[in-house]
């Protein structure tokens, strides 16, 4: 491993974190206006939940993509999934419609998740364990910011222009940051004791208990959220009957409060521990789910059990990163492209069940969060870190 010095490294968080910024904005937007994606291309909102559940499906790929980062480094593998994200922004930019909509969302997942295996490998790389939390929580910021500062500008350009508009804003910036990576991110190739191939590494990782055990929390998180996170939007339209500019207000509530979740992650995830860090959050979660009944009831309150649920989310989520990366750090891209992959099936799972679920009132969504939740808690308890090396401090 090369050492990295504390302003270089500081640098590239900056650069990568950014171009996070603009992907994870993509992703987000279709949640809070899914009713007005439906609209603006005259299809059920099922129609919309079906291509997000295939999109997380997609995700999966990552695994058999993540040795570009093991073996051509690091910056190679951000870059392959910046290019994979950009090909379906530019498809629906230049034909908007259905399908090219659906292969938008396909390969932004795909590309996120490389990108971000790719991200945290590095990380892992240059970060010892016992500060790694902390750099890992920065480069996830943009998941919150991006419904801060830009999931409300979309929904202006969605009311303002036309549903595919954001896409057009969007894949301009991330062309630039792909620019800007190629450009100042140095080369940075992991030193490899062994030849590594793509099923020798997903071998690797998929024959060792700490990593399954990892990989089904990580669906079992993912799934919990993602059963409340496509239909909350719809259930504040209809509970209440909002309009556009005021779900982009509660999608800059969820913004904050993820800000928040993330900001409290950062400050005690290196000192109280990555595992207690996780536990305290799936508690707190599963206790703020359950006040659903009494929030719920009026607008303010929706919000407030919004704002509480999406806040203990990122605690656990962002927690549970630097973790993963120190199960089995001779394949840590691999591990965190199926950490993320086993996330992406959670999401799909979640898509899928969702509607039908809320059909029943959203208070089903609420309890089944709170059984994945606890499902969760228990896959941590069994998690065991191998002893070994740790990474050399280069900050």
């Amino acid at each position: 491993m090369t050492d990295t010095s504390t302003s270089r490294l500081n640098l590239n968080v900056a650069l990568t974190s950014a171009s996070r910024l603009f992907v994870n904005t993509s992703l987000r937007m279709v949640y809070p206006y899914l009713a007005f994606f439906a609209a603006g291309l005259s299809v059920d909102v099922s129609k919309i939940s079906l291509m997000l559940a295939a999109s997380m499906a997609m995700g999966a790929l990552g695994p058999f993509l993540a040795p570009i980062a093991d073996q051509h480094g690091r910056k190679a593998g951000m870059l392959t999934g910046l290019f994979i994200y950009l090909a379906g922004g530019v498809a629906v930019s230049l034909l908007p419609n259905y399908t090219t909509l659906f292969i938008a969302i396909l390969l932004g997942n795909l590309g996120n998740n490389v990108y971000a295996s790719s991200l945290q490998a590095y990380l892992g790389d240059h970060v010892p364990y016992e500060k790694r939390g902390l750099y890992i929580t920065i480069t996830e910021l943009p998941w919150a910011l991006s419904f801060i500062l830009l999931v409300p500008l979309a929904g202006s350009l969605i009311s303002g222009i036309a549903w595919y508009a954001p896409f057009w804003f969007l894949s301009g910036l991330v062309a630039v940051m792909i620019v800007l990576i190629f450009i100042f991110l140095p080369n940075d190739k992991p030193t490899i004791n062994e030849e590594q191939t793509i099923f020798g590494d997903l071998k690797k990782v998929l024959a060792y208990k700490p990593a399954l055990i990892g990989l089904a929390m990580g669906f079992l998180i993912l799934a919990g959220n993602e059963v409340v996170n496509v239909v909350f939007g719809v259930w504040i339209q209809n509970t209440f009957n909002l309009q556009i500019t005021a779900l982009a207000a509660a999608s800059a509530v969820i913004g904050f409060s993820e800000l928040s979740g993330e900001g409290i992650t950062a400050l005690i995830v290196d000192r109280l521990g990555k595992e207690k860090t996780i536990s305290l959050g799936l508690i707190l979660s599963s206790v703020f789910v359950l006040t659903l009944p009494w929030l719920g009831r009026f607008e303010v309150g929706a919000l407030i059990w919004l704002f509480l649920f999406y806040f203990t989310f990122e605690i656990v989520l962002i927690s549970t990163l630097p973790l993963m990366t120190e199960v089995i750090p001779e394949a840590r891209a691999t591990m965190m492209a199926l950490f993320i992959a086993a996330g992406a099936l959670g999401r799909a799972f979640g898509d899928l069940v969702s509607p039908q679920l809320f059909k029943g009132g959203f208070w089903i969504n609420a309890a089944t969060c709170l059984l994945l939740n606890i499902l969760a808690g228990v896959a941590l308890s069994r998690i065991k870190l191998p002893a070994h090396e740790p990474v050399q401090d280069a900050l």
